[in-house]
């Protein structure tokens, strides 16, 4: 059964996609080899996913009759990430169905509204409180403790839009920093290590969720994943369980993330905190393009299209391991590499924190 603002799609149909990074490259790239055409939107002239499809807009989201034109081009819309003007994504869905729905954007966009959104879901997420000035920030202090984070409401990624707060920080400086008049107070996780599910679910209902997957962070930004994480199989089955959950609770239609934090002492409470959503296909589910038996960017394809979910089958353990800046002048070195694959996502010239490439290795036969 397919939901009734959701069209079956046919090869040969049209997918719009908003947005025009290596995400959206990589989606346009599985929706082919599937027999589908995209079209992207993106107001950036240089996105690396205008050179793998046959016709793109390059328009401000803000621009009504840009909107209009792309989606009469289309036959359903998503998108590659999860900031898109919520007024946008209005303007499409009056047109074509737009998946994940739009009203994902509204509780994805805001961390507080994820959060509220989570604990109410029954699921544990760090400590938190809600910031509007250096006043309420004293008082979030008081109730949450330190060391904490503070962090923007909206737009932050990468380490982006977020400070550490310790004893005797000078917190008008701190707020001043941030630069935002909403934000968000999290009691800092003692974690043991950081994990993340990759989930797809279809219209009608059907989840399938790739293997838990460790991530490890280097400077903010994810530079390491590994598939299987190294972790019991009932904190993984509790993770999946999560990620179900969530997936089930918003109605979602596409590929979704789920970061958690595993925490060192798991038995004197829940064994995982969520820490966040991203409502797309996410950087640590980029192991699964080479693998396991579908890659996350072909599951948001067949779910967003109608079509039956793949069941994932991981070929081997898998490193995936982000090329960062000027590490990708060095991809000729992982070429002759075994097991080894290279993604170059043809962006202009590289700059410090931006995720140029990547690679995957598979070794050894399944285990876990």
């Amino acid at each position: 059964m397919i939901a009734s603002n959701q069209r079956k799609l046919r090869p040969g149909d049209t997918i719009g996609i908003l947005g025009g990074g290596q995400l959206g490259r990589m989606l346009a790239m599985a929706a082919a080899r599937l027999g589908l055409r995209c079209q992207v939107f993106s107001p950036d002239p240089d996105s690396p996913a205008f050179d793998v499809v046959l016709n793109g807009t390059c328009a401000e989201y803000a621009d009504v009759e840009a909107l209009e034109l792309f989606a009469n081009d289309v036959d359903v819309i998503t998108y590659e990430f999860e900031n898109v003007p919520s007024a946008a994504a209005m303007v499409l869905a009056a047109r074509r169905p737009v998946l994940p729905n739009h009203k994902v954007l509204e509780t994805t966009q805001d961390r507080l509204a994820e959060k509220d959104f989570v604990t109410g879901l029954g699921v544990a997420t760090a400590a938190y409180a809600d910031v509007s000035s250096v006043a309420s920030l004293r008082e979030a202090i008081v109730r949450i403790g330190l060391p904490a984070v503070l962090k923007t409401r909206r737009f932050g990624y990468d380490g982006k839009g977020q400070a550490i707060i310790r004893q005797g920080e000078d917190l008008v400086r701190i707020w001043a920093d941030l630069g935002t008049k909403h934000a968000i107070l999290e009691t800092f996780v003692p974690f043991e290590r950081e994990i993340s599910v990759i989930a797809a679910r279809s219209a009608d209902g059907a989840v399938e969720c790739f293997d838990v997957t460790e991530n490890e962070h280097r400077d903010h930004i994810l530079k390491v994943s590994r598939a299987p994480a190294p972790i019991p199989d009932a904190l993984a089955a509790q993770a999946r369980g999560i990620a179900e959950k969530i997936a089930h609770a918003l109605d979602y239609v596409g590929v979704l993330a789920v970061e958690m934090f595993v925490l060192a002492n798991g038995s004197n409470g829940p064994a995982v905190l969520v820490n966040e959503i991203a409502p797309r296909v996410h950087n640590s589910g980029h192991w699964t393009l080479d693998g396991a038996s579908i890659s996350q960017f072909e599951q948001h394809i067949r779910a967003i299209a109608g079509w039956p979910l793949g069941k994932p089958v991981r070929h081997g353990p898998v490193t995936m391991t982000n090329l960062i800046g000027d590490e990708i002048n060095d991809y000729e070195q992982w070429l002759t590499v075994p097991g080894a694959t290279v993604h170059i996502y043809g962006k202009g010239a590289p700059r410090p924190g931006r995720k140029m490439g990547h690679v995957t290795q598979v070794s050894g036969p399944k285990t876990g």
